[in-house]
């Protein structure tokens, strides 16, 4: 499942945002960075804990110039009864996209077979379409937002500074480095 460097495929959905039911589709991403964040379903455990997380972040990607959109097989009716019935996922404000068909999954390469249900997967996509990062967790493994933003931080910087890398740990304002024979073997 090699995702790296490719670019996301067609779909389109409904999703359940700022109180609305809204079409989506790959148009809507390109001309910036979005961050696609599937998880199993909607009325879990782990699920409400890392979208509550992502929530808190939510103003922080959006200065960056950043759009969510969390992506589950349920629909986007269900994601509004769960909006409306429990504090944690009552504070989302991004994109909850209903993905019933599983297109978006499979595009993805992150459906559960026989299961219906997407494994708990984050992909970073830049403002081409194109997924520069992606992570895949087994199912009671949470995902935490400030390992995500930092990884954002690090691919908008390679973005806008051709020949430069983040090295691991990465925080922004730090050194980076600029690959080179002169590196080879000194690091």
């Amino acid at each position: 499942m090699l995702m790296i460097n490719t670019e996301i495929k067609p779909f389109t959905a409904t999703a359940f945002k700022s109180g609305e039911f809204v079409q989506v589709t790959e148009a809507d991403v390109k001309g910036k960075w979005a961050v696609f964040f599937f998880y199993p379903a909607d009325f879990t455990f782990v699920c409400p804990t890392e979208l509550g997380d992502l929530a808190d972040h939510y103003e922080e990607l959006q200065k960056r110039g950043v759009e969510v959109f969390s992506v589950s097989t349920d629909t986007h009716f269900t994601h509004k009864a769960w909006h409306d019935s429990s504090d944690t996922i009552g504070k989302i404000d991004y994109y909850m996209l209903g993905d019933q068909t599983g297109t978006i999954t499979n595009n993805f390469g992150v459906m559960r077979p026989g299961q219906g249900l997407a494994d708990r997967a984050t992909f970073l996509v830049d403002p081409d379409g194109i997924i520069q990062a992606m992570e895949i967790t087994a199912e009671g493994i949470g995902r935490d937002a400030e390992d995500l933003l930092r990884k954002v931080k690090a691919a908008q910087y390679v973005a806008s500074h051709p020949g430069e890398v983040c090295p691991a740990k990465w925080k922004e304002g730090e050194a980076t480095l600029a690959p080179s024979l002169d590196l080879v073997g000194k690091i």
